[in-house]
């Protein structure tokens, strides 16, 4: 390109929804780039979204935007070329002759308009956001980016000399310090490329000596040496260089100019891991489906992917997977500029088929297809892409996917592909063109993820096994037990029920090869899921194109059952739980030797799917108050300590043993790391040591030594801290642990406190004589109740409600974590947070929680179980009350099972102390008949 003339600013703009052609009056004006929506043209959308933003002024049609341009008489004469950044499907005219159409969803449009004459002229574009080619993923989907109408980015007419360079392609050789130059040279049979490459974004500067090379019409290739001194580029260094090209066409003079970024890179799959530059990473992956609030669509400027990809990093990330979508250019150039490593993917979520199936869409297909290739052309120079994957969670013919992959890969080897993420669901296979594998299973049982729908189960150890740091994915990726058993059921075939995007589908479970064991990286896929109440204090932030009118129905539905004041605390209560869920998802992926990485979903709130809070991050990524940075990434970073130990509980003068390990994926090898613990107890420190560990060059894993503690003896319940840090660096690592006395009880003293199981008339007697009693019910017995699960929700409550509805599976108990009054008398001998915290595991995992709807505010439950914000149930875990003259205290825990841990001891020997106290006080009366209501 010799030069360009910016198209943006004010076009005249006629909202078309009805389709009825080009001779329509133009009645407005836009300021493009940018969309209809931002822009607030056409009606008020009425409809309001409760399970995704609402986009305020949505426009689903034709919008036709014309704007007149001058040529100047220098560029008269020109080869020019309208291109149109990001948009939908477009038909450009050009005084009133149509010069063609295009329908990418991820590329650039652009049209030729050959040689313009100089002075005025008309270019008419004709943007639809309907009917498109395929579905679109999360490109098109009101879940993130919204179905938006206009064109963004870069708009501008690029000018040309009679020859020109395109289908430039940049191959970084490693080994040789040199890149290769391909491409196409078009309008002369020769000429010459002059190329010179100078480095920024580094500490050290670079610059490669100016070459010159001879080209042909057609294909050209030749090798740019950049010299044995070359930087290179990785996520530790993200050294670029600025490559010029300038093509020179005899006397004509210069006649084609490019600047591109390039990286000296080798991004491999070697064994069990990727490497860059022959070492080996960890990816620390986030899932992205391009969610802007305030915009409605994708940022094409660097410096706001430089902000966003910037806070992804702070949190410990180097790899981003784009579900169902690829961002714009400016995505990659930040990426480059940061040192991420991008997974673009092609926007389908559906199932692959071929000529002979049934519902075969040929078109779409081909579609698909062509679409990958235009990200390849586009996007493939970046350093940081180094990844590319064919949709997400696809079914149908492994035949077909793989031939995609193999032309993938004949095309452009320069990148990993992936036949997709996740396909196949819970009968995965390798493809022979696959380069790694990215899932959540490798059959039923083989699990390498923390969490899973109830109607995906088995559901994961973070959700149902009892506390420890004890698990990793190693015997699920290579089974001790392969190939001595085979799983009957795994290779039955037949039709199965499986989830399928957003709902419910039986699908052909196929030839299935049953029990394999990967020999690539391994990456588990959507990882983590852990939900949090909406923060209603966000509301305000929604000063865009999308309204938060989810979140305001969400309120109003909190207000109507009488809980709109703990809102905030439900928040922050249920967020903290979250973080713990999070913490040993992600450590259990680095304690795991044989994964590759994982994808997290997500780093951020995802706003749409029913409306799914899993962030840490809300939706603008803006940090939500529940951790630091900083502290996220002492257990997700490049280098993170690791302590085995199987429980969190203690008692007193038992024998706290700890495993400690590093894992170790930064650049270099240090050598030397001394490790120092500490544990400590109420400001006293209990033991301390040090160890050193030798860090052997190509070592990732690194066993450091192994603690043996004897725990002292306590008389109360004591939380202690568990302290790990390396000499001279940011690593570190901390775990709360409790100690518990020894001398506690199984179960309480029935000669002392008046227990009974059920609500009889013989408790409800006592009462009435100004007895105390505590009412036990057993959980099986009640009808009125929720399920107690320490875990928060999965995903959201109201999307995997509906699906295991539909698949007649068992739906989520939907809580997320307690509410405790934490000042509260009774937790005298119980010492807690006002959030879940793993004392509280064993004694949840053996409840249900009353239903306490319609009751009075006043009456407020000790012990309060966070429900989601569709049911919004009042739900009390532990409560009490007067019920004529005595009183009542309530709490639907097995004990018999809750005693048989020293944590669910201490709480009934607290319930106990304070029920014998005089602090026993409650203050709210309550009638039999209510009771009764209450407790079935």
């Amino acid at each position: 390109m010799l030069t360009k003339i910016s198209l943006e600013g004010e076009w005249k703009l006629q909202l078309d929804e009805r389709k009825q052609g080009l001779n329509l009056p133009f009645q407005d004006v836009i300021n493009l780039p940018g969309t209809t929506s931002h822009a607030r043209k056409g009606p008020k959308n009425e409809n309001v979204l409760i399970g995704a933003l609402t986009d305020e002024y949505l426009f689903e049609g034709q919008a036709w935007y014309s704007k007149e341009i001058t040529i100047p008489e220098e560029l008269a004469g020109k080869n020019c070329s309208l291109y149109l950044e990001r948009t939908r499907m477009t038909t450009v005219w050009l005084d009133g002759r149509e010069i063609g159409s295009r329908n990418s969803l991820n590329t650039a449009h652009i049209y030729e308009l050959e040689k313009l004459e100089a002075g005025s002229h008309t270019i008419t574009v004709r943007v639809d956001n309907t009917d498109y080619p395929t579905k679109g993923g999360h490109l098109t989907s009101p879940d993130t980016q919204t179905n938006w109408n206009g064109i963004t980015g870069r708009l501008e007419l690029q000018f040309f000399g009679d020859s020109s360079l395109s289908d430039i392609r940049l191959t970084p050789d490693l080994a040789a310090c040199s890149v290769r130059v391909t491409g196409l040279l078009k309008g002369a049979t020769e000429g010459t490329v002059d190329v010179v490459a100078e480095s920024f974004n580094s500490k050290n500067s670079h610059s490669a000596p100016q070459q010159e090379f001879a080209v042909s019409e057609g294909e050209f290739s030749f090798v740019y040496e950049l010299g044995s001194d070359a930087l290179l580029w990785s996520e530790f260094e993200p050294n670029l260089y600025n490559v010029s090209l300038v093509l020179k066409d005899g006397e004509a003079g210069v006649a084609d100019r490019h600047e591109l970024i390039f990286g000296l890179k080798e991004f491999k799959a070697a064994g069990d891991k990727f490497t860059i530059n022959g070492e080996k990473t960890f990816l620390r992956g986030k899932h992205d489906g391009l969610i802007f609030p305030l915009t409605g669509y994708a940022p094409t400027d660097v410096e706001e992917w430089l902000r966003i990809l910037g806070i992804a990093k702070s949190y410990g990330m180097n790899h981003y997977r784009f579900h169902t979508c690829c961002p714009p250019e400016a995505a990659f150039t930040a990426a480059d500029m940061l040192g991420i490593y991008m997974e673009p993917e092609l926007p389908f979520w559906g199932t692959i088929t071929e000529e002979a199936d049934e519902g075969h869409n040929q078109a779409e297909q081909d579609y698909l297809i062509s679409e990958g290739y235009e990200i390849l052309r586009a996007f493939g120079n970046h350093p940081s892409f180094v990844m590319m994957s064919l949709g997400n969670e696809l079914w149908g013919s492994r035949t077909k996917i793989d031939s995609i992959l193999k032309e993938y890969k004949a095309f452009d080897d320069r990148h990993l592909y992936t036949q997709g993420s996740n396909n196949h669901q819970f009968m995965p296979e390798i493809l022979e063109h696959d380069d790694f594998f990215c899932g959540v299973r490798f059959s039923r049982d083989r699990l390498f993820r923390g969490s899973y729908a109830m109607c995906d189960a088995p559901q994961g150890h973070v959700q149902t096994d009892y506390p420890s740091t004890m698990k990793d994915y190693d015997d699920q990726i290579v089974p001790p037990s392969f190939g001595k058993e085979a799983d009957s059921d795994e290779k039955a075939g037949g039709s199965i029920q499986i989830q399928y995007g957003t709902e419910a589908k039986t699908v052909e479970a196929g030839d299935v090869s049953g029990e394999w064991i990967p020999q690539m990286p391994v990456v588990s896929h959507e990882i983590g899921q852990y939900a949090t109440f909406p923060n209603f204090e966000e509301i305000d932030k929604y000063q865009g194109s999308l309204k938060a009118e989810n979140f305001k129905f969400f309120r109003e539905r909190l207000e109507s059952k009488g809980l709109g004041h703990l809102a905030g605390k439900y928040f922050e209560s249920s967020g903290q739980l979250a973080v713990a869920c999070y913490k040993e998802e992600l450590e259990a992926a680095f304690r795991s030797r044989r994964l590759a990485g994982f994808q997290l979903l997500d780093l951020q709130d995802f706003s749409g799917q029913g409306t799914a809070l899993v962030g840490v991050l809300d939706a603008f990524m803006d940090s939500k108050g529940m951790i630091t940075p900083e502290e996220w990434r002492t257990f997700c970073s490049d280098a993170v300590l690791l302590a085995r130990f199987p429980k969190y509980n203690y008692v007193a003068g038992e024998r706290f043993i700890a495993a400690v390990e590093l894992s170790w994926f930064r650049s270099g090898t240090p050598g030397n790391l001394s490790l120092h613990w500490e544990l400590s107890a109420e400001d006293a420190r209990l033991a301390e040591g040090s160890a050193e560990a030798n860090i052997q060059a190509g070592s990732n894993y690194i066993d450091i030594c192994q603690l043996t503690v004897d725990l002292p003896v306590v008389h109360r319940m004591t939380p202690a801290k568990l302290s790990l840090w390396i000499e001279g660096s940011d690593i570190r690592k901390s775990y709360d642990l409790w100690i518990y006395p020894q001398l506690i009880g199984s179960r309480i003293d029935e000669d002392e406190i008046n227990l009974f199981e059920e609500l009889s008339d013989e408790a409800l007697a006592l009462l009435e004589q100004g007895k105390n009693v505590l009412l036990m019910p057993k959980p099986e017995s009640l009808e009125n109740a929720i399920e107690g699960t320490y875990c928060t929700d999965f995903w959201c409550y109201p999307m995997f409600r509906s699906i295991s509805e539909s698949m007649n599976r068992p739906v989520p108990v939907g809580t997320m974590g307690l509410l405790i009054e934490n000042n509260h008398p009774v937790f005298r001998d119980f010492p807690c947070e006002e959030h879940s915290t793993y004392p509280w595991w064993s004694i949840v995992q053996n409840s249900k929680s009353i239903i306490m709807d319609g009751t009075d505010r006043e009456w407020s439950p000790i012990v309060q179980t966070i429900d989601n914000f569709e049911r919004n149930h009042k739900l009390g875990f532990l409560f009490e009350c007067r019920v004529g003259q005595g009183k009542l205290l309530v709490c639907a825990l097995d004990a018999s099972k809750a005693g048989e841990t020293p944590e669910g001891r201490q709480f009934l020997s607290s319930l106990a102390g304070y029920m014998s106290s005089n602090e026993f006080n409650p203050q709210y009366n309550v009638s039999a008949a209510e009771l009764r209501e209450l407790i079935r």
